[in-house]
């Protein structure tokens, strides 16, 4: 049976079995076989893939592989970008919107604290997600590769890590977030903007410490909650600082 000839580098190689990283490998194909289907079928999805050259040539994930082929497998560059016709991967997005799986309830709540636009369910379907990543323009925050997998995902990500601060860390990092954080300006229950409120407006909702105590107010546009600054502000601060200064993994 014919074989493509297949290489992975750089992070692409996380979703390969250790013994099959950095190195070439051989894949049968058995009839004509596109290149999504390809890449996959050793692990890897689409949407972490963002310049597929074939025999030399870029290729896109719809182009047939039959057998001989030498297929090279790039993720999104960092220090340079190919030629515009030859990326796979969709333009950054003017300001990054996010869905994350039920799984990633943690980290959708710390990019809500750092006002980034997170949605989130914790009864959402792998289909319904898929849905929403492709009908809001969103990027979808997985550890499922699988759900990557689907043709309807466009934006994704893969995360690596598991503990949700540094989950935290390595989304910031890998979407060059740090400059664009603004926190305290979400609403870490429901995602919604908050927007200064008049005390006069929101007095029955507060304890009668707080009514007594503090004159300044914010209000979620979507659910209503009402925020104002206690000692939990100053924890935040602290986590967002450390969380960014987390090293990279090795």
């Amino acid at each position: 049976m014919p074989e493509a000839i297949l290489r992975f580098y750089a992070e692409l190689n996380d979703f390969l079995p250790p013994a099959l990283r950095h190195r070439t490998i051989r894949r049968r194909v058995d009839g004509p076989a596109s290149v999504k289907d390809l890449l996959e079928s050793c692990g890897v999805p689409h949407t972490e893939v963002d310049l597929v050259l074939v025999d030399g040539r870029t290729a896109d994930f719809s182009c047939l592989v039959v057998g001989g082929e030498r297929v090279a497998v790039y993720p999104r560059f960092r220090s340079f970008d190919p030629a515009p016709e030859g990326r796979l991967q969709p333009p950054p997005l003017g300001e990054p919107r996010f869905v994350l799986d039920v799984h990633l309830g943690r980290l959708a709540s710390y990019l809500r604290l750092a006002g980034l636009d997170a949605a989130y369910r914790n009864d959402c379907t792998d289909e319904e997600l898929a849905e929403v990543s492709r009908d809001e323009d969103r990027i979808l925050l997985t550890r499922d590769r699988e759900l990557l997998k689907r043709a309807i995902v466009v934006r994704g990500y893969f995360v690596r890590q598991t503990n949700p601060r540094r989950q935290f860390a390595e989304v910031i990092r890998h979407f060059d977030l740090a400059r664009r954080l603004s926190p305290f300006t979400r609403c870490g229950r429901c995602n919604g903007r908050l927007a200064p409120a008049c005390k006069e407006a929101v007095a029955g909702r507060l304890p009668p410490r707080v009514r007594s105590g503090r004159d300044e107010f914010l209000q979620c546009s979507g659910c209503g909650r009402v925020y104002w600054e206690g000692t939990h502000v100053e924890q935040i601060r602290k986590f967002l600082r450390l969380a960014l200064d987390e090293p990279p993994p090795a």
